[in-house]
């Protein structure tokens, strides 16, 4: 796995990733807040194909809009992040869909959980988000287009940031990337 943007102290093992999210870090492009970050942490791997990743997020969020998950890229214009956004008090499941400029959508918590799963399949030309607080009950958060790469690989992995506060501590836990075949969408 490599990163892009490494944090200034990070641990991983075999099983888990600890990181201490940097201040001033972030994923965005243009829509309503009119700058590009690209600054967020990523460690990834690369991926061709249809697959599915997995992990177990556990974050110590503190400022508004601290936030870390899974995220999927194809290139600083094409890229899906997703996990937990720390906003009002409270964490809300969160996805950002990039092609071009940026999206958000939230589902909002009265909350936070201790931990919170992410799955994302990558097949074809779309990418299915869904999320569970148990690992057992996964609910779907989004279905986005993301372009299909016949022959190119994409790069999936472990994203976090801290827009606008002073870091925060976070682990991911059990990281795994399954190739899934080729077939019918449903």
């Amino acid at each position: 796995m490599h990163w892009q943007n490494a944090p200034k102290k990070s641990t991983v093992t075999a099983a888990k990733l600890q990181v201490q999210v940097d201040g001033g870090t972030d994923f965005w492009r243009v829509t309503h807040y009119g700058f590009i970050r690209d600054n967020g942490h990523f460690y990834y791997q690369e991926q061709e194909g249809d697959f599915l990743a997995k992990v177990k997020v556990v974050g110590h969020y503190r400022d508004l809009y601290d936030q870390a998950g899974l995220m999927v890229r194809l290139d600083e214009k094409n890229w899906i992040k997703t996990g937990i956004e720390y906003v009002k008090g409270v964490q809300n499941v969160s996805a950002v869909v990039t092609r071009e400029v940026s999206d958000w959508s939230v589902v909002p918590r009265q909350d936070s959980p201790a931990a919170v799963w992410l799955t994302l399949l990558r097949k074809g030309d779309f990418v299915e988000i869904q999320y569970s607080f148990d690992n057992k009950d996964f609910k779907m958060l989004r279905l986005a287009y993301f372009p299909p790469t016949p022959g190119r690989k994409v790069q999936i992995g472990l994203m976090c940031a801290a827009p606008d506060g002073q870091g925060f501590p976070v682990e991911f836990e059990d990281f795994a990337v399954t190739p899934v075949p080729a077939g019918p969408k449903k």
